[in-house]
């Protein structure tokens, strides 16, 4: 089956069904950036939710000069909480070093915990230490979900200055915070980690198990 012209994908991201236009937003997964974005700024305010966030994620994806601002945008102005953490989320993807203050105040000033969950997750990707102290203000937050995003963005900024305070997360009743912890602390070569990592390859938990035995692997070569 031939794959439909950029004319007719065009049409369709105008069409008044909605599933026309969600299908033609999934072709063009095989379309080139330069020539996507103009088509994926056609459902940018789509009146579909579901539209609007698959747009937002071809944003990060579909990577031309466009796409930052229109991320920032939409992470600093958009009224729906869900599109602000897609933009956060996708500005992670774009691995662009300006992102960080933007990603920065989204954590520290948005009010909803999924916006804040999303520059986590993203302050990780980018990997700039100058992220770490919000970071670690997450890890007191006592919101679990925003402790696994600190906790792994930590491990991916190598952020072995912070083992001190992550490894207070062994005893973690949450196991995914567990799971996140054994991962990170492979990243973050040092004594304390490798005393750690050797503790949750007895957890109660499989998954945490065998993500602590991984690292105290990766730890061991390192050593």
């Amino acid at each position: 089956m031939a794959h439909p012209s950029l004319a007719e994908l065009s049409q369709k991201l105008e069409s008044e069904n909605s599933k026309d236009r969600m299908l033609a937003l999934a072709q063009l997964r095989d379309v080139a950036p330069l020539e996507a974005m103009p088509l994926i700024k056609k459902v940018l305010d789509d009146e579909v939710l579901q539209i609007r966030s698959m747009a937002v994620f071809a944003l990060g994806i579909k990577q031309t000069e466009e796409s930052y601002p229109l991320l920032i945008r939409l992470l600093e102005t958009d009224g729906d909480y869900g599109i602000r953490a897609d933009a956060a989320g996708a500005l992670g993807y774009l691995q662009d070093e300006r992102a960080l203050k933007p990603l920065l105040r989204a954590f520290y000033e948005d009010t909803s915990w999924l916006v804040r969950f999303s520059a986590a997750v993203s302050l990780g990707n980018l990997g700039r230490p100058e992220a770490k102290d919000a970071l670690v203000q997450a890890l007191g937050s006592g919101e679990a979900i925003l402790e696994q995003a600190a906790i792994a963005a930590l491990g991916e900024i190598g952020a072995v200055d912070t083992v001190d305070r992550l490894v207070e997360f062994v005893s973690s009743d949450n196991w995914l915070v567990r799971q996140r912890l054994a991962e990170a602390l492979g990243a973050l070569p040092c004594e304390k980690s490798l005393a750690a990592v050797k503790f949750l390859t007895k957890d109660d938990h499989p998954q945490v198990q065998e993500a602590a035995q991984f690292s105290l692997q990766k730890l061991e070569v390192e050593a």
